[in-house]
Protein backbone atom coordinates (compact mmCIF):
# COMPACT_ATOMS: atom_id res chain seq x y z
CA UNK A 1 0.00 0.00 0.00
CA UNK A 2 1.13 3.10 -1.12
CA UNK A 3 2.05 5.53 1.97
CA UNK A 4 -0.34 8.89 2.28
CA UNK A 5 1.20 11.99 2.15
CA UNK A 6 0.10 15.29 3.16
CA UNK A 7 1.52 19.29 3.56
CA UNK A 8 0.43 21.58 5.80
CA UNK A 9 0.04 25.50 4.57
CA UNK A 10 -0.17 28.09 7.73
CA UNK A 11 -2.48 31.03 6.27
CA UNK A 12 -5.19 33.46 7.47
CA UNK A 13 -3.81 32.39 11.06
CA UNK A 14 -4.97 28.95 10.17
CA UNK A 15 -2.88 24.95 9.68
CA UNK A 16 -4.34 23.97 6.28
CA UNK A 17 -4.00 20.29 5.26
CA UNK A 18 -3.20 19.77 2.25
CA UNK A 19 -4.02 15.64 1.93
CA UNK A 20 -2.47 13.45 -1.33
CA UNK A 21 -0.24 16.68 -2.84
CA UNK A 22 1.43 14.79 -5.62
CA UNK A 23 -1.69 13.36 -6.87
CA UNK A 24 -2.36 13.45 -10.46
CA UNK A 25 -4.97 16.14 -11.13
CA UNK A 26 -4.87 17.14 -14.65
CA UNK A 27 -2.80 14.76 -16.37
CA UNK A 28 -2.87 16.23 -19.91
CA UNK A 29 -1.64 19.79 -18.48
CA UNK A 30 1.11 17.65 -16.10
CA UNK A 31 -0.43 19.57 -12.99
CA UNK A 32 -0.65 17.61 -9.91
CA UNK A 33 -3.35 18.82 -6.78
CA UNK A 34 -0.56 20.99 -5.08
CA UNK A 35 0.57 22.78 -8.43
CA UNK A 36 -3.19 23.67 -8.02
CA UNK A 37 -3.45 24.83 -4.62
CA UNK A 38 -0.25 26.93 -5.46
CA UNK A 39 -2.16 28.46 -8.24
CA UNK A 40 -4.89 29.44 -5.31
CA UNK A 41 -2.54 31.28 -3.45
CA UNK A 42 -1.27 33.04 -6.12
CA UNK A 43 -4.66 34.44 -7.21
CA UNK A 44 -6.26 34.18 -3.88
CA UNK A 45 -7.25 37.72 -3.21
CA UNK A 46 -8.96 37.46 -5.85
CA UNK A 47 -10.48 34.27 -5.63
CA UNK A 48 -11.58 34.95 -1.92
CA UNK A 49 -13.45 38.31 -2.99
CA UNK A 50 -15.26 36.28 -5.72
CA UNK A 51 -16.69 33.76 -3.36
CA UNK A 52 -16.78 35.64 -0.05
CA UNK A 53 -19.24 35.39 2.32
CA UNK A 54 -21.07 33.79 -0.07
CA UNK A 55 -23.24 29.90 0.58
CA UNK A 56 -21.54 27.11 -1.98
CA UNK A 57 -21.93 24.24 -3.38
CA UNK A 58 -19.43 21.46 -3.61
CA UNK A 59 -18.15 19.77 -7.40
CA UNK A 60 -15.79 17.46 -5.66
CA UNK A 61 -13.36 16.16 -8.13
CA UNK A 62 -11.33 14.08 -5.33
CA UNK A 63 -9.54 12.31 -7.76
CA UNK A 64 -8.90 14.74 -10.40
CA UNK A 65 -10.60 14.55 -14.00
CA UNK A 66 -9.47 10.93 -13.60
CA UNK A 67 -12.89 10.38 -12.76
CA UNK A 68 -16.48 12.01 -12.91
CA UNK A 69 -17.00 14.81 -10.16
CA UNK A 70 -20.02 14.28 -7.52
CA UNK A 71 -22.12 16.96 -6.17
CA UNK A 72 -22.58 17.58 -2.42
CA UNK A 73 -24.75 20.88 -1.07
CA UNK A 74 -24.06 20.15 2.60
CA UNK A 75 -20.82 20.37 4.38
CA UNK A 76 -18.59 17.37 5.47
CA UNK A 77 -19.06 16.31 8.81
CA UNK A 78 -15.35 16.21 10.34
CA UNK A 79 -14.68 19.51 9.29
CA UNK A 80 -11.78 21.91 11.27
CA UNK A 81 -13.58 24.75 13.59
CA UNK A 82 -12.45 27.28 11.28
CA UNK A 83 -14.88 25.95 8.42
CA UNK A 84 -17.52 28.86 8.79
CA UNK A 85 -21.61 27.34 7.56
CA UNK A 86 -24.71 28.40 6.92
CA UNK A 87 -27.93 26.91 6.32
CA UNK A 88 -30.00 26.92 2.92
CA UNK A 89 -33.53 26.66 2.19
CA UNK A 90 -34.29 25.31 -1.25
CA UNK A 91 -37.14 26.01 -3.22
CA UNK A 92 -37.89 22.01 -2.81
CA UNK A 93 -38.14 22.52 0.91
CA UNK A 94 -35.21 20.84 1.83
CA UNK A 95 -32.33 22.89 3.43
CA UNK A 96 -28.32 21.92 3.58
CA UNK A 97 -25.67 23.44 5.87
CA UNK A 98 -23.04 24.48 3.28
CA UNK A 99 -19.88 26.36 3.54
CA UNK A 100 -19.03 29.76 3.47
CA UNK A 101 -16.00 30.81 2.34
CA UNK A 102 -14.39 33.96 3.98
CA UNK A 103 -10.61 33.89 3.82
CA UNK A 104 -8.01 31.63 2.24
CA UNK A 105 -7.55 29.12 4.89
CA UNK A 106 -11.61 28.13 4.39
CA UNK A 107 -10.62 28.16 0.42
CA UNK A 108 -8.23 25.95 0.66
CA UNK A 109 -10.08 23.78 2.90
CA UNK A 110 -12.62 23.41 -0.28
CA UNK A 111 -9.65 23.02 -2.40
CA UNK A 112 -8.76 19.88 -0.65
CA UNK A 113 -11.80 18.57 -0.99
CA UNK A 114 -11.37 18.41 -4.63
CA UNK A 115 -12.98 21.52 -5.48
CA UNK A 116 -10.92 23.46 -7.83
CA UNK A 117 -14.01 24.64 -9.74
CA UNK A 118 -15.73 27.04 -6.70
CA UNK A 119 -19.92 27.15 -7.54
CA UNK A 120 -21.35 30.57 -5.08
CA UNK A 121 -24.58 31.34 -4.61
CA UNK A 122 -25.96 34.91 -5.66
CA UNK A 123 -26.38 35.74 -1.81
CA UNK A 124 -24.31 36.31 0.90
CA UNK A 125 -24.58 34.88 4.06
CA UNK A 126 -26.23 37.81 5.84
CA UNK A 127 -28.89 38.08 3.71
CA UNK A 128 -30.14 34.82 2.03
CA UNK A 129 -32.95 36.13 0.44
CA UNK A 130 -32.25 38.72 -1.63
CA UNK A 131 -29.18 38.13 -4.14
CA UNK A 132 -26.34 41.21 -4.02
CA UNK A 133 -25.64 39.70 -7.73
CA UNK A 134 -27.08 39.56 -11.19
CA UNK A 135 -25.53 36.80 -13.30
CA UNK A 136 -25.37 36.93 -17.05
CA UNK A 137 -24.49 33.59 -18.93
CA UNK A 138 -23.45 33.32 -22.61
CA UNK A 139 -23.67 30.16 -23.34
CA UNK A 140 -22.99 29.43 -27.80
CA UNK A 141 -24.70 26.46 -29.35
CA UNK A 142 -22.84 24.10 -30.70
CA UNK A 143 -20.44 25.74 -33.72
CA UNK A 144 -20.58 29.03 -32.97
CA UNK A 145 -17.08 30.92 -32.63
CA UNK A 146 -15.89 32.81 -30.15
CA UNK A 147 -15.93 35.66 -31.96
CA UNK A 148 -19.47 35.95 -31.86
CA UNK A 149 -19.81 35.31 -27.91
CA UNK A 150 -17.10 38.47 -27.59
CA UNK A 151 -19.38 40.91 -30.14
CA UNK A 152 -22.38 39.17 -28.11
CA UNK A 153 -21.27 40.61 -24.53
CA UNK A 154 -20.30 43.91 -25.83
CA UNK A 155 -24.18 44.39 -26.69
CA UNK A 156 -24.77 43.20 -22.82
CA UNK A 157 -22.37 45.75 -21.62
CA UNK A 158 -24.11 48.80 -23.57
CA UNK A 159 -27.76 47.26 -22.45
CA UNK A 160 -26.62 47.45 -18.85
CA UNK A 161 -24.80 50.98 -19.25
CA UNK A 162 -28.14 52.04 -20.62
CA UNK A 163 -29.41 51.21 -17.59
CA UNK A 164 -27.31 52.49 -15.25
CA UNK A 165 -25.55 49.37 -14.17
CA UNK A 166 -21.50 47.81 -14.04
CA UNK A 167 -21.04 44.81 -15.72
CA UNK A 168 -17.88 42.64 -15.34
CA UNK A 169 -17.00 39.99 -17.83
CA UNK A 170 -14.82 36.92 -17.44
CA UNK A 171 -14.86 33.56 -19.18
CA UNK A 172 -16.51 30.84 -17.88
CA UNK A 173 -13.70 28.90 -18.33
CA UNK A 174 -14.91 26.59 -21.53
CA UNK A 175 -17.30 27.61 -24.21
CA UNK A 176 -18.71 30.87 -22.70
CA UNK A 177 -18.37 34.01 -21.16
CA UNK A 178 -20.35 35.52 -18.03
CA UNK A 179 -21.43 39.18 -16.71
CA UNK A 180 -22.27 39.54 -13.20
CA UNK A 181 -23.19 43.01 -12.00
CA UNK A 182 -23.28 43.95 -8.32
CA UNK A 183 -26.58 44.92 -7.05
CA UNK A 184 -28.44 46.18 -3.78
CA UNK A 185 -29.76 43.41 -1.84
CA UNK A 186 -33.60 44.41 -2.13
CA UNK A 187 -34.72 42.54 -4.36
CA UNK A 188 -36.32 38.80 -4.72
CA UNK A 189 -34.33 36.14 -6.65
CA UNK A 190 -37.61 36.33 -8.98
CA UNK A 191 -37.25 39.97 -9.52
CA UNK A 192 -33.34 39.53 -10.51
CA UNK A 193 -33.55 36.60 -12.87
CA UNK A 194 -36.90 39.58 -14.81
CA UNK A 195 -34.64 41.82 -14.77
CA UNK A 196 -31.92 39.36 -16.23
CA UNK A 197 -34.76 38.13 -18.42
CA UNK A 198 -34.84 41.90 -19.80
CA UNK A 199 -31.17 42.02 -20.38
CA UNK A 200 -31.45 38.98 -22.72
CA UNK A 201 -34.71 39.71 -24.43
CA UNK A 202 -33.10 43.06 -25.21
CA UNK A 203 -30.20 41.49 -26.59
CA UNK A 204 -31.51 39.41 -28.77
CA UNK A 205 -33.67 42.16 -30.13
CA UNK A 206 -30.47 44.39 -31.17
CA UNK A 207 -28.97 41.24 -32.50
CA UNK A 208 -31.51 38.47 -33.66
CA UNK A 209 -28.72 37.08 -36.14
CA UNK A 210 -25.93 36.62 -33.26
CA UNK A 211 -28.06 35.81 -29.98
CA UNK A 212 -31.49 33.94 -28.46
CA UNK A 213 -33.30 34.47 -25.21
CA UNK A 214 -35.30 31.81 -26.50
CA UNK A 215 -35.52 28.75 -23.44
CA UNK A 216 -36.30 25.64 -25.21
CA UNK A 217 -32.80 24.47 -26.93
CA UNK A 218 -34.42 23.41 -29.97
CA UNK A 219 -34.87 26.92 -30.98
CA UNK A 220 -32.25 28.72 -29.83
CA UNK A 221 -29.34 29.76 -32.26
CA UNK A 222 -26.23 31.67 -31.83
CA UNK A 223 -25.45 32.68 -28.24
CA UNK A 224 -27.61 32.42 -25.73
CA UNK A 225 -28.55 34.60 -23.54
CA UNK A 226 -28.88 32.40 -20.17
CA UNK A 227 -30.87 34.27 -17.58
CA UNK A 228 -32.48 31.67 -15.80
CA UNK A 229 -29.04 30.96 -13.70
CA UNK A 230 -30.45 33.81 -10.97
CA UNK A 231 -32.65 31.11 -9.84
CA UNK A 232 -32.96 30.69 -6.16
CA UNK A 233 -31.26 27.18 -6.25
CA UNK A 234 -28.95 27.82 -9.00
CA UNK A 235 -24.66 28.47 -8.40
CA UNK A 236 -22.62 29.46 -10.96
CA UNK A 237 -18.51 29.18 -11.25
CA UNK A 238 -16.99 31.80 -9.82
CA UNK A 239 -13.83 33.94 -10.55
CA UNK A 240 -10.56 32.08 -10.56
CA UNK A 241 -12.12 28.97 -10.94
CA UNK A 242 -10.39 25.79 -12.47
CA UNK A 243 -12.62 24.13 -14.81
CA UNK A 244 -12.53 20.83 -15.49
CA UNK A 245 -10.75 20.89 -19.31
CA UNK A 246 -7.78 18.87 -20.11
CA UNK A 247 -5.47 21.99 -19.86
CA UNK A 248 -6.82 23.38 -16.63
CA UNK A 249 -8.20 26.37 -18.34
CA UNK A 250 -9.50 29.25 -15.59
CA UNK A 251 -12.58 31.31 -14.96
CA UNK A 252 -10.53 34.46 -16.35
CA UNK A 253 -11.80 37.76 -15.02
CA UNK A 254 -11.24 40.79 -17.86
CA UNK A 255 -11.27 44.33 -18.34
CA UNK A 256 -14.15 45.05 -21.07
CA UNK A 257 -10.53 46.94 -22.97
CA UNK A 258 -9.26 43.12 -23.07
CA UNK A 259 -12.86 41.21 -24.72
CA UNK A 260 -12.46 42.03 -28.21
CA UNK A 261 -9.05 40.22 -28.17
CA UNK A 262 -9.68 37.45 -25.55
CA UNK A 263 -9.17 34.15 -26.31
CA UNK A 264 -10.69 31.34 -23.44
CA UNK A 265 -7.65 28.53 -24.02
CA UNK A 266 -5.46 31.01 -23.28
CA UNK A 267 -6.19 31.20 -19.65
CA UNK A 268 -4.58 28.25 -18.02
CA UNK A 269 -3.45 27.79 -13.94
CA UNK A 270 0.05 28.06 -15.78
CA UNK A 271 -0.17 31.75 -17.11
CA UNK A 272 -3.41 33.24 -14.94
CA UNK A 273 -1.18 34.05 -11.98
CA UNK A 274 1.45 35.99 -14.61
CA UNK A 275 -1.59 37.98 -15.77
CA UNK A 276 -2.74 39.35 -12.30
CA UNK A 277 0.83 39.76 -11.73
CA UNK A 278 1.64 41.71 -14.67
CA UNK A 279 -1.64 43.75 -14.81
CA UNK A 280 -3.66 42.92 -11.61
CA UNK A 281 -7.61 41.99 -11.09
CA UNK A 282 -9.50 43.11 -13.58
CA UNK A 283 -12.38 42.87 -10.78
CA UNK A 284 -10.47 44.21 -8.03
CA UNK A 285 -13.26 47.09 -7.97
CA UNK A 286 -16.42 44.94 -8.47
CA UNK A 287 -17.68 45.96 -4.80
CA UNK A 288 -17.54 49.40 -5.51
CA UNK A 289 -20.31 49.47 -8.20
CA UNK A 290 -23.44 48.37 -6.67
CA UNK A 291 -26.47 48.87 -8.96
CA UNK A 292 -29.87 49.06 -8.77
CA UNK A 293 -32.46 47.20 -10.92
CA UNK A 294 -35.95 49.54 -11.27
CA UNK A 295 -35.15 50.84 -14.62
CA UNK A 296 -34.44 47.04 -16.07
CA UNK A 297 -37.40 46.00 -14.59
CA UNK A 298 -39.49 48.58 -16.09
CA UNK A 299 -37.83 47.41 -19.20
CA UNK A 300 -39.28 43.77 -18.49
CA UNK A 301 -42.43 45.13 -18.16
CA UNK A 302 -42.89 47.29 -21.32
CA UNK A 303 -41.22 43.75 -22.93
CA UNK A 304 -44.14 41.47 -21.47
CA UNK A 305 -46.75 44.28 -23.06
CA UNK A 306 -45.59 44.52 -26.63
CA UNK A 307 -44.27 40.92 -27.08
CA UNK A 308 -45.99 39.82 -30.21
CA UNK A 309 -47.72 36.18 -29.71
CA UNK A 310 -45.01 34.11 -31.58
CA UNK A 311 -42.28 36.01 -29.53
CA UNK A 312 -38.83 34.16 -30.82
CA UNK A 313 -37.88 34.62 -27.20
CA UNK A 314 -40.88 33.40 -25.10
CA UNK A 315 -39.01 33.21 -21.45
CA UNK A 316 -38.58 29.84 -19.50
CA UNK A 317 -41.84 28.40 -18.03
CA UNK A 318 -42.75 29.21 -14.37
CA UNK A 319 -45.48 25.60 -14.17
CA UNK A 320 -47.12 23.08 -16.53
CA UNK A 321 -45.93 20.82 -19.00
CA UNK A 322 -43.40 21.75 -21.88
CA UNK A 323 -45.18 22.05 -25.64
CA UNK A 324 -42.31 21.82 -28.10
CA UNK A 325 -42.70 24.06 -30.91
CA UNK A 326 -39.95 22.12 -33.37
CA UNK A 327 -40.17 18.46 -33.74
CA UNK A 328 -36.99 17.06 -31.24
CA UNK A 329 -35.54 13.24 -32.07
CA UNK A 330 -33.56 11.48 -28.96
CA UNK A 331 -30.99 9.70 -30.44
CA UNK A 332 -29.18 9.29 -27.52
CA UNK A 333 -29.51 9.71 -23.78
CA UNK A 334 -27.05 9.16 -21.01
CA UNK A 335 -26.10 11.26 -17.75
CA UNK A 336 -22.40 10.36 -19.50
CA UNK A 337 -21.31 12.68 -22.13
CA UNK A 338 -18.87 10.26 -23.99
CA UNK A 339 -21.91 7.67 -24.20
CA UNK A 340 -24.19 10.14 -25.42
CA UNK A 341 -21.90 11.40 -28.30
CA UNK A 342 -21.34 7.85 -29.26
CA UNK A 343 -25.17 7.76 -29.72
CA UNK A 344 -24.79 10.00 -31.88
CA UNK A 345 -22.20 8.89 -33.91
CA UNK A 346 -24.05 5.56 -34.44
CA UNK A 347 -27.01 7.63 -35.66
CA UNK A 348 -24.81 9.27 -37.99
CA UNK A 349 -23.34 5.87 -39.27
CA UNK A 350 -26.83 4.44 -39.85
CA UNK A 351 -28.30 7.21 -41.87
CA UNK A 352 -25.78 9.34 -43.70
CA UNK A 353 -28.35 11.00 -45.55
CA UNK A 354 -30.00 12.47 -42.80
CA UNK A 355 -26.56 13.92 -41.38
CA UNK A 356 -25.86 15.82 -44.59
CA UNK A 357 -28.72 17.94 -43.63
CA UNK A 358 -27.52 18.25 -39.89
CA UNK A 359 -26.07 21.68 -38.72
CA UNK A 360 -24.00 22.18 -35.23
CA UNK A 361 -26.86 23.52 -33.68
CA UNK A 362 -28.74 20.80 -34.87
CA UNK A 363 -27.31 18.50 -31.87
CA UNK A 364 -28.12 19.67 -28.47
Amino acid sequence: MAKRTERYLEVAEQSVRISSPDKPWFPDAGLTKWDVVQYWLQVAEGAVRGVCGRPMALERFVKGMAEPPFYQKRVPKNRPDYVETVVLKYPSGRSAEEIVVQNLAQLLYVVNLGCFSLHPHAVRKDDLHHPDELRIDLDPVPGVPWSQVRDVALVVREVLHEHELVGWPKTSGKRGLHIWVRIAPQWTFDEVRKAALAVAVEVARRTPDLATAAWWKEERHGVFVDYNQNAKDHTMAAAWSVRPTPQAQVSMPLSWDAVPDSDPTAYTVRTAPGLIADHGDPHAAIDDAVGDLTSLLALREDQERDAPDDDPNRPAPTAGRRTSTKPLIIIGESDDEAAAMAGLERFKSAHPKVVEHLAPHHVL
